[in-house]
């Protein structure tokens, strides 16, 4: 069983920062691309930003300039490092493959909570 699990999450003020992290059972590198993802209150879940194996990135407009995202292939595991964090960005945030690929079973996913 394909195993996702994300780490990282927790309370913090706005303007703060976070670094999750996704580790998995998958060999990322031979994935064309993987994602954070993540799941607001009364929302429904959105790409936050993904990374393919070579490195190319994208950002929904909401984060730009403020997350980046990162992968390690030797450990498996995938980054997300978000700085200047807003109220806003609270939320579940999960990883698995990147958009257009057929995801795997979602994680737990961690909870980030960005308030004062």
């Amino acid at each position: 069983q394909v195993q996702l699990v994300e780490s990282g999450g927790g309370l913090v003020q706005p303007g703060g920062s976070l670094r999750l992290s996704c580790t998995t059972s998958l060999t990322i590198d031979s994935i064309y691309a993987m994602g954070w993802y993540r799941q607001a209150p009364w929302k429904q879940r959105e790409l936050v930003a993904s990374i393919t194996n070579t490195g190319s990135t994208t950002y929904a407009d909401s984060v730009k300039g403020r997350f980046t995202i990162s992968r390690d292939n030797n450990k498996n595991t995938v980054y997300l490092q978000m700085n200047s964090l807003k109220a806003e960005d609270t939320g579940v945030y999960y990883c698995n493959l990147g958009p257009g690929l057929q995801p795997r079973p979602w994680g737990q996913g961690t909870l980030v909570t960005v308030s004062s």
